[in-house]
């Protein structure tokens, strides 16, 4: 069984189960602890990054730890469109079509409020589901890793998104690069060089889970969505507007996805995330951009404290 599929126990996670949003098939999966009871505190609800081969078994990691520390809170680990075992529609994403979806899976797969737990760069469809949902809906946030400042508070613009896209990445241009991105070598180079601090930390596991996420071609219209920049905005804004508990949770060794915000430090980031959010708290880790995995035991440590804050 290939190793995404099973636990750090080695036994076979819970199958994927399926509902429909716009006539898409989606996919999720329900973790719960043993002897589950409706008193198990908040669920969870953690939303995927986006990359070659990733997919919602980013969390798995996360999601053993936190039941072999004795955390019992439920944890709804959905596929965002175009990644995973979802549709993979040949359209360009943005934040707010991701948005949209979660909101549909929280009102009725979920049907109770939960605390959002977002990886990197994704933070932007968090701030999108913030918009439009009710706040009673989210009762606090987990960010890992977001991106730098300058990064999150500068706007690509809109004609440079589809230019990039149309000339670029939606073209047998993008396709021959998608074919290179997902071949082992690049996938080992560019998770040593941009994602992890410690190279072995980049283990088989990691880069069989990746091979296998972007094994169908139709996977890279979700990566080509991120990388053509519909997700770029200044979120200065919104993020300022956050008024739910908030943990920032941030690598001492973070870098940056692009040239934008070169040179500011993990703290510098902290810093400025926290004095933007109303109701905001941080906390400094081992590790660099990809915490859930990389720094599992320190990463669920801080979620877990965090959490116990918002008990009922």
């Amino acid at each position: 069984m290939p190793p995404h599929l099973q636990t750090a126990e080695n036994q076979t996670l819970p199958p994927a189960q399926f509902y429909t949003w716009k006539n898409y098939r989606c996919a999720y999966e329900v973790r719960q602890p043993e002897h589950a009871t409706d008193n198990d505190g908040i669920p969870l609800l953690l939303v995927q990054p986006i990359g070659v081969g990733l997919s919602r078994h980013f969390w798995q990691r996360f999601c053993d730890e936190w039941y072999r520390v004795g955390c019992r809170n439920p944890i709804y680990n959905p596929d965002l469109l175009g990644c995973g075992e979802c549709d993979l529609p040949r359209v360009a994403y943005t934040p707010k079509d991701w948005a949209e979806q979660l909101q549909h899976f929280l009102q009725t797969v979920v049907q109770k409020p939960v605390i959002l737990g977002v990886q990197g760069a994704l933070l932007p469809v968090a701030i999108a589901l913030l918009q439009q949902t009710e706040s009673h809906w989210i009762r606090g946030l987990v960010l890992s890793g977001p991106p730098s400042w300058p990064l999150i508070t500068s706007k690509t613009p809109e004609w440079r998104q589809r230019l990039q896209w149309n000339l670029f990445f939606d073209s047998p241009l993008g396709i021959a690069f998608y074919r290179y991105a997902r071949r082992e070598e690049f996938l080992r180079s560019f998770s040593k060089k941009r994602l992890f601090a410690e190279a072995q930390a980049v283990d088989e596991e990691w880069l069989e889970t990746l091979k296998q996420g972007a094994e169908n071609m139709d996977s890279r219209y979700a990566v080509f969505s991120f990388l053509a920049g519909f997700w770029r905005e200044n979120y200065e804004d919104a993020i300022a507007k956050i008024t739910q508990p908030t943990l920032v949770v941030m690598g001492e060794a973070a870098s940056n996805i692009g040239r934008t915000g070169e040179g500011e430090t993990p703290e510098q980031r902290l810093t400025h995330y926290l004095n933007c959010l109303p109701n905001g708290r941080g906390v400094t880790i081992s590790g660099r951009n990809v915490l859930p995995y990389e720094s599992t035991a320190e990463f669920v440590a801080a979620t877990a404290a965090f959490v116990k804050t918002l008990a009922p």
